[in-house]
């Protein structure tokens, strides 16, 4: 996983009024779950950009007032019409326990059912895993070399080192779709 660094600063005031009182002043309330004790924290806007507009899964090192905590972005909410960052939850990374992230899925190779004249459709961006936090890859690479026109990659063909894919085996990740010129051709 790719680190990040984020410095906060502890909340004394717990409520929508001091929420509103500090996102009017660039910053973002957020919470720390999975350890001992939740911990309240509020960080400027703008360490969160790295974060947020990227399908990358970040390993974020928060610096609370001193105090250091290994933790992943879990959930991330943005206003409504603005798209700005509102409230942000971390994930504390404890040693030896597992936890549960998205990984970004990479299709790798070029298909002989594209090669053919078909159209390679990703259906699954990401796919749901959980194991130990220095198991959890960047990514997961699925070949697609052998897809046909017609066929599909399902998630059950994804070898998992490591880590427990938790998504739907029976769900395809992508398939190459037949586009309408060839489909009276194929048949003859």
């Amino acid at each position: 996983m790719k680190t990040h660094e984020i410095v906060g600063f502890k909340r004394a005031n717990l409520g929508k009024v001091e929420a509103q009182e500090l996102r009017s002043q660039g910053y973002v309330p957020s919470v720390l779950y999975g350890g001992n004790e939740q911990v309240h924290f509020y960080a400027p806007a703008m360490l969160f950009r790295e974060l947020l507009f990227t399908p990358d899964i970040f390993n974020v090192t928060l610096n609370i007032e001193g105090t250091i905590y290994n933790a992943i972005l879990q959930e991330k909410q943005f206003h409504p019409v603005n798209d700005s960052l509102i409230h942000a939850d971390f994930l504390q990374i404890i040693d030896g326990k597992e936890i549960k992230v998205d990984v970004p899925v990479k299709l790798t190779g070029t298909s002989t059912g594209v090669m053919k004249g078909g159209k390679m459709n990703q259906k699954l961006r990401k796919l749901r895993v959980q194991g130990l936090a220095e198991n959890i890859p960047d990514y997961v690479n699925v070949d697609v070399t052998e897809l046909e026109l017609g066929k599909s990659v399902k998630v059950g063909a994804v070898n998992a080192e490591n880590f427990v894919i938790l998504t739907a085996a029976s769900n395809p990740i992508a398939s190459v779709e037949i586009p309408r010129a060839l489909r009276g051709t194929l048949g003859k």
